[in-house]
């Protein structure tokens, strides 16, 4: 086909590797600075179906690195838009679209239908999770992770080889983890990244090439330099059963949550209530609830806290992720009053109230 006539006329590619690519099902969790030049390369390079996973809403500090998405996009949900841009950009894709989150009572089942599986997220506990979903599936993933101005890419789970636990065996906990919407990343760093992993994948789908299996690529944008490292399978890895119970560090001060849903309604019902919301300054000028008093997840050690007159305080940030630490950290220092995080975020507030 004319379309594909640049990539079909390779040597080592070929007519071959194109009817394989049309076969392919691939999924991808997570519709942001990686996800989407994954998306678009795979797409245009005329992968058969796509797998969209994503639950966020697009907002202004997006798009300074998620280059899909315009300033008319802002509120929209990310899996309605980058449906109806890849759509346009190749009609003969079939999509299927999941308008979810990855959890362990989904996971297998999503994955089940797919060649193999794109980690484009950016938390530790959904890498667990699709890294334990592949084991068990027997298919491949691919990850890409941002720091600053550094990437890291490797394929996990590849003709039964190491696994994402021979590199990292144990979760971290939330305090060793970079937050991204603290620490920041280079707006273009994650398109490199991305092209990286679909290059991945199209090496697996096609047979072409040497996949980063048992290699990580460590890539440094400052310096324009890339570095690999090896790793070797820990057979154990492989000896996975079933889905691990929860995929959240090990922490058994579980902090109350309430869903925005549940919130919203309370905030009709009641007069007053007390919410504290831990994003940064930066963020909390863009978008915020009228009840909010803003206190920085950094400054809240030091901050004095006028709470006597209620029994209930409700904290929250951008995804949910800040709030949680945030509220076992209160409830440390007034351990009389109970902290509630708000699941989602802002992020599932914006999408019910755009």
């Amino acid at each position: 086909m004319s379309r594909y006539a640049r990539q079909t006329q390779l040597k080592d590619f070929g007519p071959e590797g194109q009817q394989k690519l049309s076969q392919s099902k691939v999924l991808v969790v997570g519709l942001g600075g990686l996800g989407l030049p994954v998306l678009q390369y795979l797409n245009a390079m005329g992968v058969g179906t796509l797998g969209l996973l994503d639950q966020d809403v697009v907002e202004h500090h997006n798009l300074q690195r998620q280059v899909l998405y315009t300033e008319q996009d802002v509120g929209r949900q990310k899996l309605e838009v980058v449906h109806e841009k890849l759509s346009a950009q190749n009609s003969q894709t079939h999509f299927k679209l999941y308008d979810t989150f990855l959890t362990k009572d989904n996971a297998l089942e999503i994955i089940k239908d797919y060649n193999l599986v794109i980690d484009a997220t950016d938390n530790f506990p959904t890498r667990y999770l699709i890294n334990d979903a592949c084991v068990l599936l027997k298919k491949p993933f691919v990850y890409g992770a941002l720091h600053s101005f550094e990437g890291h890419v490797s394929v996990f789970n590849y003709k039964n080889g190491p696994t994402y636990r021979c590199l990292y065996p144990n979760m971290p906990n939330a305090e060793e983890v970079p937050n991204c919407n603290e620490n920041g990343v280079l707006g273009v760093i994650p398109g490199i990244i991305g092209t990286f992993q679909a290059l991945e994948a199209i090496k697996i789908l096609t047979g072409i090439g040497e996949v980063l299996s048992g290699k990580l690529l460590l890539f440094d944008g400052l310096s324009q330099r890339s570095t690999q490292i090896g790793f070797k399978l820990n057979p154990k890895n492989l000896e996975l059963k079933k889905l691990q119970d929860f995929y959240e560090p090990l922490d058994c001060d579980v902090a109350p949550t309430i869903t925005a849903e549940d919130f919203q309604s309370l905030l009709e019902s009641k007069n007053t209530l007390t919410l504290i919301d831990v994003r940064t300054e930066e963020e909390f000028c863009e978008r915020n609830l009228k009840e909010a008093i803003n206190i920085p997840l950094d400054k809240l050690e030091l901050s004095s806290l006028h709470i006597t007159s209620v029994d209930e305080v409700y904290v929250i940030c951008q995804s949910g992720k800040r709030s949680e630490i945030a509220a076992k950290q209160l409830q440390d220092q007034y351990p009389n009053k109970q902290f509630i995080t708000i699941l989602g975020g802002m992020n599932k507030i914006a999408s019910l109230c755009p």
